[in-house]
């Protein structure tokens, strides 16, 4: 018999509703604006270096909150430079959301936002198609290589379409996240579809080593309040227990074994910490930034 479960990603309403409670609960954009606080102006030093116009492509740019924040840097460090930032975005809704965002958001004027609502295999196809391959002075791609098919040939494509001084930033999960440990456990029982893949720091390294690509390497601690989710029956234990199994429903959908084995298994220091009684799911992100 088929089984009932069912890809989060398949339900695109439930799918958000799960990440904004996710982004409630965790330090993810925290951890995220620190590290561009504090490491990307050295990222970034030299990528306009000479120019009067930087192009900027943000892979999977979601509702931009973190793409602003990007370019508030990339401002500070050549004021007055015209900024070209190009987002490929597959989802109509972020978009809205992202344009929302820039029309509340002052101190944009030397700033040219173009919208492609495309995944970035779409954008690739598109690109091949009219024999176009348009050069970055800076791409990032931050947290959206779980969503691509061929992971290495996607950083290979974006990575030929930097310029000679330009920067890849890739974040995405820790290797030494619960993430990495829950999936290494669970991936087979999960209802893996097409449009989501597990990836973490630990493959992008093997990926970027064996096609012998410079990069370095930032670990961005972060955590989740999970404690909602051992509470029998409440609704946002559930969404956020959708969000870490990727899974549809996985409270009423998953095997009783599953479900208990999962449980016991976010509760373990590998995954997670109690701390003042509550149960911290190492949530802990990396930076990659790769060389042209």
């Amino acid at each position: 018999m088929a089984s009932p479960m069912r890809c989060l990603s398949t339900d695109p309403t439930r799918y958000f509703q799960s990440f904004r409670l996710f982004l409630a609960n965790s330090t993810e954009h925290q951890c995220m604006r620190e590290f561009v606080e504090g490491q990307l102006p050295a990222v970034i030093a030299s990528i306009g270096n000479g120019k009067s116009t930087i192009n900027i492509l943000s892979v999977g740019g979601g509702a931009g909150e973190i793409d602003l924040l990007i370019l508030s840097k990339v401002q500070a460090r050549y004021p007055g430079v015209t900024i070209n930032n190009h987002v490929i975005e597959p989802s109509a809704d972020q978009i809205f959301k992202y344009k929302e965002r820039v029309a509340k958001t002052s101190n944009l004027e030397n700033v040219k936002f173009t919208w492609h609502e495309e995944t970035a295999y779409e954008y690739e196809s598109r690109m091949n198609a009219e024999k176009k391959s348009k050069k970055w002075d800076f791409i990032h791609m931050i947290q959206m290589l779980y969503y691509v098919k061929d992971v290495p040939a996607t950083i290979q494509f974006f990575h030929r379409l930097l310029e000679p001084q330009a920067k890849l930033l890739i974040i995405l999960v820790s290797e030494f996240s619960g993430w990495k440990t829950l999936w290494e456990k669970y991936r087979s029982s999960f209802p893996l579809d097409d449009l989501c893949c597990y990836v973490s720091t630990a493959d992008i390294k093997r990926i970027l080593d064996s096609a012998r690509l410079k990069y370095q390497l930032h670990e961005l601690p972060s955590h989740m309040d999970i404690t909602s989710c051992f509470i029998e029956g409440n609704k946002d234990g559930e969404l956020l227990l959708d969000f870490l199994t990727e899974t549809c429903e996985f409270s009423k959908t998953a095997p009783p074994e599953l479900k208990r084995q999962v449980m016991e298994e976010l509760r373990k220091p590998e995954c997670s910490e109690t701390r003042d009684g509550k149960v911290l799911f190492n949530n802990n992100l990396s930076a990659i930034v790769i060389e042209p």
